[in-house]
């Protein structure tokens, strides 16, 4: 019996290694004291702290996800208490996503675990025969320049 993911199965394979590094952050939060706190949540915090209140449309182009993702974050973390949906002072139709109180008092402990996980990934890396983000960046640059339907769609023309 296996007790890891098909090697040919990529899909699988890339959801297993995302797993397994999202679940140890989101140990280390827990433990940290940071019970509502999730690491999707990182990349929203810093693009606000960064760029303050966004829409989710602008949001989710901060951050390298969709809107749909953007949304359910923002969903969540408004759940959470960390972040409030208001109005936009220059378009009552749009609504603005910004960190609250709860969120700026937590930012020395996010920012501390931050720091944690990118020099637990620099470890990493060095395993590694490349870094992955640099791979995983290859891969997403190759699959804009030819998406993988298109490749799918090859074979069958074969």
């Amino acid at each position: 019996m296996r007790n890891h993911p098909d090697p040919a199965a990529v899909g699988t394979l890339l959801r297993h290694v995302l797993e397994l590094l999202d679940a140890d952050v989101a140990k280390v939060y827990q433990e940290r004291g940071l019970f509502e706190y999730r690491p999707r949540f990182s990349p929203v915090v810093r693009a606000l702290l960064a760029e303050g209140p966004l829409s989710v449309r602008d949001l989710a182009a901060a951050v390298g996800v969709t809107h749909s993702a953007a949304s359910q974050t923002a969903a969540q973390m408004a759940r959470a208490g960390l972040v409030t949906h208001a109005s936009d002072p220059q378009d009552a139709r749009r609504r603005l996503i910004e960190l609250t109180p709860k969120a700026h008092a937590l930012l020395p402990q996010i920012q501390a675990e931050w720091d944690a996980t990118v020099a637990a990934m620099a470890e990493l890396d060095a395993e590694l025969s490349m870094p992955l983000a640099n791979l995983l960046t290859e891969v997403a640059q190759a699959v804009r320049r030819r998406p993988f339907r298109e490749r799918i769609a090859a074979v069958y023309q074969r």
